[in-house]
């Protein structure tokens, strides 16, 4: 993998900065798994103060997944979960402010596309904090969906973009972004080729839920554009009712929330074979989908962790970040589309699995990319403090 600067950015050489203040914000599961590939690789050359937003309020998708993976507790809880995008970002900007005034950061480090992406990425922009964006560059081009707008911003916020591939870097350089980008590898290969080995091997979460290897699929939905959307959200459980059994359909807060609303949890939970599930933690979840049939999932996260546990992927949505593993056979976007979903699921995985995303060392590259940001300068903006 490649870690050449782009767009037209000259790479700095690198110098051996002293040990600065880094301020990493994460707020869901995703970022959780990105942050604990990172987090050690970068403590062991800076000084790291985690907050979570709170974003994923559930215990079940925050407390469980740090213990899961082994990462370090917060050192700051904001509590901010709930409401609609634009106050659940107001109250994290609100929130951030005070914390980036009295820590003084040299770094703010944002994951992925969230709320507490973007909030994170602006309150350090104006606090005179560098902005350093792990998973930059990647685009769905679906403006009018939220986390497009929050990645978007986040990367020409950024002074440091660091991507998964090539594409990503390509995309970035079309959009003429003024930061540093280099393309480091996905943190989450990192972490998977680590894990991998005991998920597969893990019997307990299979007996646990009544299923065997390679014979069931995992399920997974949480978008707005899926579950707010009334029509929608039938359309999603028409589509998990038609789906071939056994199924476990691991159900996000706000899913289960908007499934109950709408009279539907109680029709999916009356259907032989399909086991609705809380929230899974990431050990149990990981060893559920590397041993199953295939993932049906409208997350970008799981995508990716379906193609690089080796299992098809049906995308429960028209587009997609991750366009490397739909031109490479394992993933399928079907939208709602339930005739569409049963066609791809009866296609035969394909023989090659190309190692789209690095190489299991992106969290080191992406400490070295930091490391290698010229001080004074970058790493040195106004009110930032060497430690």
């Amino acid at each position: 993998m490649s870690g050449a600067a782009r767009a037209g950015v000259k790479a700095r050489p690198a110098s051996r900065l002293t040990r600065v203040r880094i301020l990493t914000v994460v707020g869901n599961r995703p970022q959780f798994i990105k942050a604990a590939a990172v987090s050690g690789p970068l403590r062991e050359r800076h000084e790291e103060l985690l907050v979570h937003t709170g974003q994923h309020y559930d215990d079940s998708l925050s407390r469980v997944l740090f213990a899961d993976l082994g990462l370090a507790e917060p050192d700051r809880e904001l509590g901010i979960g709930g409401g609609s995008n634009t106050s659940q970002t107001a109250r994290m900007l609100a929130a951030l402010e005070p914390l980036l005034a009295s820590e003084h950061p040299a770094a703010v480090l944002v994951y992925g596309d969230t709320n507490s992406t973007l909030a994170g990425g602006l309150a350090g922009a104006q606090a005179g904090a560098a902005v350093i964006h792990v998973e930059a560059g990647m685009r769905s081009f679906e403006p009018a969906m939220p986390e497009e707008r929050n990645r978007v911003l986040t990367d020409h916020l950024a002074a440091l973009l660091l991507c998964s591939s090539d594409t990503a870097a390509a995309n970035l350089e079309r959009e003429s972004v003024t930061g540093r980008v280099e393309v480091v590898g996905d943190v989450m290969v990192d972490l998977a080729l680590r894990r991998q080995p005991s998920a597969r091997a893990d019997e307990q979460a299979l007996r646990a839920h009544a299923v065997t290897p390679g014979a069931y699929l995992l399920v997974t939905a949480h978008r707005a554009g899926n579950v707010d959307d009334p029509e929608r959200l039938r359309a999603l459980a028409a589509l998990v009712a038609a789906l071939p059994r056994p199924v476990i359909f691991s159900l996000h807060p706000r899913t289960r929330a908007r499934l109950v609303d709408a009279g539907l949890l109680s029709e999916l939970a009356q259907l032989d074979g399909l086991k609705l599930t809380e929230p899974l933690g990431y050990a149990q979840f990981s060893a559920l989908l590397c041993q199953a049939r295939a993932v049906v999932t409208d997350s970008g996260g799981v995508q990716k962790e379906a193609y690089l546990a080796g299992v098809s992927c049906v995308t429960l949505r028209a587009s997609t970040e991750w366009v490397e593993t739909v031109q490479a056979g394992w993933n399928t976007l079907v939208d709602l589309d339930a005739r569409a979903a049963l066609r791809a699921l009866a296609r035969p995985r394909p023989r090659e699995h190309p190692p789209l995303y690095g190489d299991g060392h992106a969290a080191q590259r992406c400490v070295a990319a930091i490391d290698a940001l010229e001080a004074p300068g970058i790493m040195t903006a106004p009110g930032a403090r060497a430690r």
